[in-house]
């Protein structure tokens, strides 16, 4: 069976009784000192993406604040490994950025179908999560989170996410070995926790549930295991089921993405589950990025998120009213660094 997909200006869920204060953390937040600036933009692109159309992203974590530290993780290895909850950057903060963005969008005319939180971490590790999905909802914006999905085994988590339109949980595995070997969770998390929490989610939530798979060579790529994954995904009735392989450079350098040819089998045993399912096996090219005013602040954001090709930054920043200049000049700074894998080389934020 498939969820229901809800038409863009369907949003029942918004009318839920939203969590208690306490528990999205605005009365936490409003206890405490003021939070420091973030490191980063937050608010970044919109970047074309084959899951949500022209997704504004958020930047709602500091660098690499996560919950696992998959091998095969675009922005590098976590270096901010936990599982509690934090109040990070001001909700005011965020919502501004973001609106900010969109104005700017709405001025040259350009889509902005989702605002999703896509961090270079964990986005429900954000204490004020909550708050932020309700402050930023709005007609003429969906909201979005992707998230691997470690912390759904929380009410607090569950109750907040269910204010997005759309949520994406990563599912790479349901077996306890493979799981620790591939997403290498922090401390006692327990893939049945997860998987659990992950079910209620589904259970409960009625906005649009879409979950990834990431397929890596010689770990998660076997028949067995990917018929087991689909089973489980079966089982939650996603809108789409999505099955990809890393395109950029990973965490770890001896990661080698799943063949082709095994991906397309994974897609195959997910139709067979009777899911719904796209293979994202192709990297995003410069034109996918929408031009920024602020070339270098518009790099920077994107980066933290999704390396780029240094031919596709050069592409970006001339399509932003920039030149390599800036990149350059960033470079110097030691805000970004390049990272090479099978001939290509990469521009990345720094840790």
């Amino acid at each position: 069976m498939v969820r229901a997909s809800p038409g863009i200006s369907r949003r029942p869920h918004r009318g839920a009784t939203p969590a208690p204060a306490s528990r999205v953390g605005a009365t936490a937040a409003e206890s405490r000192p003021p939070l420091p600036p973030p490191s980063l933009p937050i608010a970044f692109g919109p970047v074309r993406s084959r899951r949500l159309g022209w997704s504004l992203g958020i930047n709602n974590v500091p660098p690499k604040t996560c919950t696992y530290s998959c091998v095969y993780c675009q922005v590098g290895a976590t270096d901010r490994a936990r599982l509690d909850r934090e109040a990070f950057i001001a909700p005011d903060v965020i919502v501004d950025a973001v609106a900010a963005r969109l104005a700017e969008c709405r001025a040259t005319s350009q889509p902005v179908d989702y605002a999703t939180f896509v961090p270079d971490g964990e986005p429900t590790l954000d204490w004020n999560l909550g708050v932020e999905i309700r402050l930023m909802s709005a007609p003429d914006c969906r909201v979005a989170v992707l998230t691997n999905g470690s912390l759904l085994w929380r009410d607090d988590v569950r109750d907040e996410l269910a204010g997005a339109d759309l949520v994406s949980v990563k599912v790479d595995t349901v077996d306890e070995p493979t799981w620790r070997r591939l997403d290498r969770p922090i401390g006692n998390l327990r893939l049945a926790t997860v998987l659990d929490g992950v079910r209620r989610f589904a259970a409960e939530y009625r906005g649009d549930l879409v979950t990834e798979t990431m397929l890596v060579a010689g770990i998660n790529d076997d028949e067995a295991s990917i018929e087991q994954t689909a089973r489980f995904i079966g089982a939650l009735e996603p809108l789409r089921a999505y099955v990809a392989i890393p395109t950029r450079p990973p965490a770890e350098p001896w990661v080698r993405a799943a063949s082709p040819e095994t991906a397309r089998r994974a897609a195959d045993i997910f139709r067979a589950a009777e899911l719904p399912t796209e293979l994202l096996v192709e990297e995003d090219v410069a034109e996918t990025f929408s031009p920024s005013s602020d070339p270098a602040a518009g790099l920077l954001g994107i980066v933290a998120v999704h390396p780029m090709a240094v031919a596709d930054a050069r592409t970006y920043l001339a399509r932003s009213g920039g030149d390599w200049s800036i990149a350059e000049r960033l470079l110097d700074e030691g805000r970004l660094v390049t990272v090479t894998r099978d001939g290509w080389t990469y521009l990345r934020t720094r840790r």
